[in-house]
């Protein structure tokens, strides 16, 4: 994309369009973030698959490979921009850890203040003059919104989740700080203070992954780029997020992915090619 931004809305004409053209895998060199109102989508980051029910929001980053599959009902709108247009968001920060980063939109409130930016983002964005800040504002209004519903998810009384949210958040951050060392669980509850046993309850509740699958799945992320972006051999990638042996390397990165290290850079370079 050779613009810093742009927003597009999911009509009936381009649903029916995208879903009746070619199925192609793809990623992009900017972020990706869509809204949807109604409908089904069927979504593959990475070559994996997972369905969706509108209303939900999804956020593909800069990089991974992923294609969509649309019913013709859907709609909704797409929002694109440049890692630079904002840089650090939450959303960027969770998907380090997460293949997918789906949000289903339970309250309809928010669903309606959503697709209500979204036509304000693109009306401003439609003036001959595009003021910038004022888009970057609703944009980072729109991502903050997202926020506060994945924490709404979190099925947990309020006061337990905010303090579970603040410990959660406290160990990705440490994660995102060593996730290149050979650590297990142990390192990191050690860190926290606390039990291998209540760091895992915490992660269970706001991610859906134990302590150790949160792990793997920053180094394999990690992974992904590493293979896509450098020339680096499959072992100089393994050891430098933590895997001390190729093999054993190569043996977590197929039973995550269907594929080996290698076979992933080889089907990423004939689609860019």
């Amino acid at each position: 994309m050779d613009k810093l931004f742009r927003i597009f809305e999911i009509t009936e004409e381009l649903a029916s369009e995208i879903s009746a053209g070619p199925k192609r895998d793809h990623f992009h060199d900017f972020e990706e973030l869509i809204i949807i109102s109604k409908g089904r989508l069927n979504h593959f980051i990475d070559f994996r698959a997972d369905e969706v029910n509108g209303p939900f929001a999804c956020y593909i980053s800069m990089g991974k490979t992923h294609r969509l599959e649309p019913e013709s009902d859907l709609r909704g709108w797409v929002i694109n921009y440049k890692t630079e247009f904002i840089p650090d968001s939450k959303l960027s920060f969770y998907s380090n850890f997460k293949d997918f980063t789906n949000i289903p939109l339970n309250d309809e409130v928010c669903v309606e203040n959503l697709l209500n930016l979204c036509k304000v983002i693109n009306a401003e964005y439609s003036w001959d003059y595009t003021d910038f800040t004022i888009l970057r504002h609703l944009v980072n209004s729109v991502i903050s919104m997202l926020d506060s519903q994945m924490r709404r998810n979190v099925p947990a009384d309020s006061e337990v989740k905010s303090t579970q949210l603040t410990v959660f958040n406290n160990f990705l951050r440490i994660l995102e700080a060593n996730f290149r060392r050979d650590e297990g669980v142990s390192f990191y509850a050690d860190k926290m203070n606390m039990s291998e046993r209540n760091l895992n309850i915490i992660c269970k509740n706001n991610f859906q992954k134990s302590v150790s699958e949160i792990i793997e799945a920053r180094k394999l992320i990690e992974a992904r780029k590493m293979l896509i972006y450098s020339d680096k051999s499959v072992s100089e990638i393994g050891f430098e997020i933590g895997y001390n042996e190729k093999s054993y390397f190569t043996r977590v990165f197929r039973s995550r992915l269907g594929m080996t290290p290698s076979s992933y850079r080889d089907k990423i370079r004939r689609m860019i090619s």
